[in-house]
């Protein structure tokens, strides 16, 4: 059963846009994207700073669409904002204490989308570190450790989350020693996420109720990006060229997390444009081409804002 309520106006949106980006990238299988589109007509349960208790917001069937919203993409780093969440948990529990640097180490992992970083937000959350290849048994104790974001996600009892694997670190060259015996020879072990997932936990995020209302704003803040030409030229690695952030018409307001390797592009948004809408929109492409190509997001994104219905012409939804 999905979250939200499948919508016909949106499913033809969606199908419309797909069409034409396999038309103008040839190169893209039907099988190498994914994507989950929420929109928030009025009265707007998001983004209203924590004024809902989750109990009032869950009540909440927003309208939506989706294509392949359950296949498993692995995420790249997608997953911080997976990680980001459990350590807002973990702190509202008690199970971390506040810290100068676990904040410097959140802030990097979704601002500047840094690997270091999550390391050491990995490390933190599950009481485990990196090293040599372990005997049998302290394996066995290391892995039920860094297993314990998995526990989490699955406590909240989440359909959406029942494919997800969340239990891995974000490399730039790679896993050594205990994490590449954990991650699995083949990669079998690797983090993967669905769009659903993903687009169900920024919902819970800008709906105010992921861990907290508190919470939920720190978070937001951290994902907000900057459309300004001027900032973004002088931040190369600013997680909206190339991304779904390129294809939004002046005045837009964006807040997203990218994930790009060598072998797939992806970003997860909200976006707030001017007398539309608000809507969540999560895209993830694997393809090699489409980590080169910084042309195919933006186009998928343009094609959807021109179709988000406006405040005031709602009935559609």
């Amino acid at each position: 059963m999905l979250f939200f309520q499948a919508n016909t106006y949106l499913t033809e949106l969606v199908t419309r846009t797909l069409q034409a980006t396999w038309q103008q990238f040839p190169w893209l299988g039907q099988q190498d994207i994914a994507l989950t589109l929420l929109v928030y007509p009025p009265p707007i349960p998001v983004n209203t700073g924590g004024a809902l208790t989750a109990a009032e917001f869950w009540q909440y069937t927003v309208p939506g669409a989706n294509y392949r919203g359950d296949v498993p993409f692995y995420p790249a780093s997608i997953v911080k904002l997976f990680y980001l969440v459990a350590c807002y948990e973990w702190l509202h529990n008690g199970m971390l204490k506040p810290d100068p640097e676990l904040e410097r180490a959140m802030r990097d992992m979704i601002v500047d989308s840094s690997n270091d970083a999550t390391g050491l937000v990995v490390d933190m959350l599950s009481g485990t570190t990196s090293g040599p290849c372990l005997p049998p048994e302290p394996f066995r104790t290391w892995q039920y450790q860094r297993n314990i974001v998995n526990r989490y996600f699955q406590s909240l009892g989440w359909p959406e989350l029942a494919a997800i694997n969340v239990n891995q670190k974000t490399w730039c060259d790679g896993p050594y020693g205990r994490e590449q015996d954990f991650v699995g020879s083949d990669r079998q072990n690797r983090n993967r996420l669905t769009t659903d997932a993903t687009a169900k936990l920024l919902h819970s995020i800008v709906g105010g109720v992921a861990v907290s209302g508190t919470a939920s704003q720190a978070m937001l803040a951290l994902m907000q990006r900057s459309l300004d030409p001027e900032a973004l030229a002088a931040n190369p690695e600013n997680q909206v060229q190339g991304f779904l952030g390129e294809g939004l018409p002046q005045g837009a307001t964006l807040w997203s997390k990218a994930g790009l390797t060598s072998w797939v592009r992806h970003d997860a948004a909200y976006i707030e444009l001017p007398g539309q809408c608000p809507y969540t929109l999560v895209v993830f492409i694997d393809h090699r081409s489409a980590s080169t190509n910084t042309e195919v997001l933006p186009f998928i994104s343009r094609h959807i804002a021109a179709g988000i219905p406006s405040l005031e012409g709602t009935g559609v939804l």
